[in-house]
């Protein structure tokens, strides 16, 4: 069974659809006893960084997401769920984040346009043996909205790169853990490859 996540922000539906329509049931819940029992985990994001964290520290998800990637479960953070994995956000102040992954999430500066919103692609570089993009041809093109994004030194994370502006981190992996900048349920078939191989990794754990 794979969990997504419900801290009361997100587009939980969509992904849920997407995993059903690649043949891996999924089920919306918010607690740490749903967790524990998920044999997959995904933290969708749509919102505030500050918010996100104040939510899942209030319902005792912070906590229990930590042991459960620790644990080695599949878990894929989409979009402001792969922002969360890091140590600091500078969105609307500073806000502490889950800190598995050594990193902050600053925001894109210069002329270009905030949000980076729409098709852009992802270069995999040394992420090409990356599960979740299995069957998925290297710069192929995915659905981007945000206006920060990751930084962070620990080269041997970085999975995926696009480019805005110059190179920023699209993707990253560890182990069982994934996560994407991108929207998967908004990027037409290769999303939902995306999807259909993080349900083959969790098949298969």
């Amino acid at each position: 069974m794979i969990v997504i996540i419900d801290y009361g922000m997100g587009n939980l539906r969509s992904v849920q659809k997407a995993l059903e329509k690649a043949g891996y049931p999924a089920v919306i819940a918010g607690t740490p006893e749903a967790l524990k029992q998920a044999r997959g985990i995904v933290l969708p994001g749509v919102g505030a960084f500050g918010d996100t964290m104040d939510n899942l520290h209030a319902q005792g998800l912070d906590q229990a997401l930590k042991e459960e990637i620790a644990d080695g479960k599949p878990f894929l953070g989409v979009c402001l769920g792969l922002q969360v994995l890091f140590e600091d956000s500078e969105e609307m102040g500073a806000h502490s984040g889950l800190g598995i992954l050594p990193g902050r999430v600053r925001r894109f500066r210069g002329d270009l346009k905030v949000p980076h919103m729409g098709w852009n692609q992802v270069d995999l570089g040394q992420g090409a043996d990356n599960p979740l993009f299995q069957g998925i041809p290297d710069h192929s093109y995915f659905y981007f909205v945000h206006s920060y994004y990751v930084e962070t030194d620990d080269e041997a994370i970085i999975s995926g790169t696009t480019d805005y502006g110059g190179s920023f981190t699209s993707m990253v992996a560890r182990g069982n853990l994934f996560g994407v900048q991108f929207h998967p349920e908004k990027s037409s078939d290769t999303g939902q490859q995306v999807y259909a191989n993080f349900g083959k990794l969790v098949a298969a754990c």
